[in-house]
């Protein structure tokens, strides 16, 4: 059976955390290869998510710097920026209804980051789908 969409935003979670640690660490990479060894059959939309963050990453760390106070989103986790830019490119460039996306972002936060960084992440999104 396939997994859920939740399911699979978590999976997406962990391959942006992952890739955003061997950029810090200078590791070579490979993205598929990483898709790979978080997720066993071909995902079209993990896939699309991934790279669409990393393709984005900057006009993402943009957006959410702009609407944060005194913080910035190299502040912040890596686990909760990964969770904030593919929230942020989720509502930017997918259409998957806001309150869903804010939802999902919100419990991947309760299980990955604590609770400051769950209040910035909702407080970005709040914002940037009330602007």
């Amino acid at each position: 059976m396939g997994k859920t969409r939740s399911e699979l935003r978590e999976k997406i979670m962990i391959i942006l955390y992952q890739i955003d640690i061997y950029k810090d660490r200078n590791i070579k990479y490979d993205v598929d290869k990483i898709i790979k060894e978080n997720i066993e059959v071909e995902n079209e939309f993990v896939k699309n998510m991934v790279y669409g963050v990393i393709t984005y990453k900057d006009e993402l760390d943009n957006i959410a710097n702009s609407l944060m106070k005194e913080w910035t989103i190299d502040r912040i986790d890596k686990s909760g920026a990964a969770i904030l830019r593919l929230a942020l490119y989720e509502l930017k460039y997918e259409d998957t209804p806001e309150v869903v996306v804010i939802n999902e972002a919100i419990e991947l936060a309760k299980k990955y980051s604590d609770e400051s960084v769950r209040k910035i992440i909702n407080a970005v999104l709040d914002k940037y789908i009330n602007n």
